[in-house]
């Protein structure tokens, strides 16, 4: 079993940053890549970000490419995004993620999840 804690949600002005992080414990050699997620209310949850188990993948969805960086220090098993330009748009609630797959996708299975933490841009 993987235990995910995510930090460093917030409210922030638009056009601010925010750095989240996610620090896994347990079964940690047991899980390959990472993801963020979010959901907005009234929305469904939505793929922001993912990250190769060794660091050197990265996938994004449209909406986060140029502005959220994600990127994992796997000493200390945490995992960060970076949120740059934020706009209001980007309030959520914001889930870590982990799946047994290398380099995961946003089609990848992630059967482990944080409990999440929230993200508020005003405008």
């Amino acid at each position: 079993q993987v235990q995910l804690v995510e930090s460093g949600g917030g409210l922030v002005q638009a056009g601010g940053s925010l750095r989240l992080s996610c620090a896994a414990s347990g079964r940690t050699f047991n899980y390959g890549g990472t993801g963020w997620f979010r959901q907005a209310p009234g929305k469904e949850r939505e793929f922001v970000a993912a990250i190769s188990r060794s660091g050197g993948n990265t996938d994004y969805s449209d909406s986060a490419r140029g502005r959220f960086t994600i990127s994992r220090d796997n000493a200390k098993n945490t995992v960060y995004l970076q949120m740059n330009s934020l706009k209001p748009e980007d309030t959520a609630v914001y889930y870590c993620a982990a799946t047994f797959e290398s380099r995961p996708t946003v089609s990848s299975p992630w059967p482990y999840w944080g409990q999440g933490t929230q993200v508020t841009v005003s405008s």
